[in-house]
């Protein structure tokens, strides 16, 4: 698949988090510059995340932006979705790109060097690179890494890579400044007021890099 545009990820929270919904608050997101989203939610079961996620896939589809799903390989083999973001604690790349084939994209998240450097670029299309900021979206997330040693990360991935973890409109201009692909927003996103202008201040944090 070719590789799309990870300027500005969108990683989905809890649907009951947005304000304005679910399905309206990602179309707005969209609206604001937001150019892939990764379907994530904790809790429920599979039948209502294969639902919920029915609903995100038909309108990312009507406005073009590719959808990523977060673990779950089976669902993302049963919605048809664009691709499969895994963990270090996943079933192995090499094992996850055998099941979902050569046309789907597979995301790896790295937190550390030896990750970044472990990464078979004929296996893995992105990494996730993380986190950057002490973060509250994620449990069990690893220690934050800094903008620093995210640069030093990004100049040894080997693949296009987003940085995710605790991200503002005020940071992005200088997480985009150490070079990344694009940035991954959970929270800055789903609390924000107005979502389709808090992805707009965000994408423009890139422009400006």
């Amino acid at each position: 698949m070719k590789q799309p545009d990870y300027t500005l990820y969108m990683v989905t929270d809890m649907p009951s988090v947005y304000k304005k919904g679910f399905l309206e608050s990602i179309e707005a997101a969209v609206a604001g510059g937001v150019s892939i989203v990764q379907y994530r939610t904790d809790g429920g079961t599979k039948r209502e995340l294969y639902e919920n996620g029915m609903a995100v896939r038909d309108l990312l589809k009507r406005l073009g932006v590719p959808l990523i799903i977060n673990d779950h390989v089976d669902l993302a083999l049963a919605l048809d979705a664009d691709g499969v973001h895994i963990g270090q604690g996943d079933l192995p790349a090499p094992v996850v790109r055998r099941l979902i084939g050569k046309d789907k994209l597979l995301g790896l998240s790295t937190s550390n060097r030896e990750q970044v450097l472990a990464v078979d670029k004929t296996v893995v299309d992105y990494i996730g690179i993380g986190p950057v900021f002490p973060t509250q979206s994620k449990r069990n997330a690893p220690p934050a890494i800094g903008a620093a040693d995210l640069a030093a990360l990004v100049a040894l991935a080997p693949v296009p890579n987003v940085a995710i973890g605790g991200i503002t409109v005020e940071t992005a201009p200088a997480i985009y400044a150490t070079g990344v692909t694009g940035i991954a927003i959970v929270s800055a996103l789903s609390y924000a007021n107005d979502i389709q202008a808090a992805a707009k201040a965000l994408r423009e944090g890139g422009i400006k890099k």
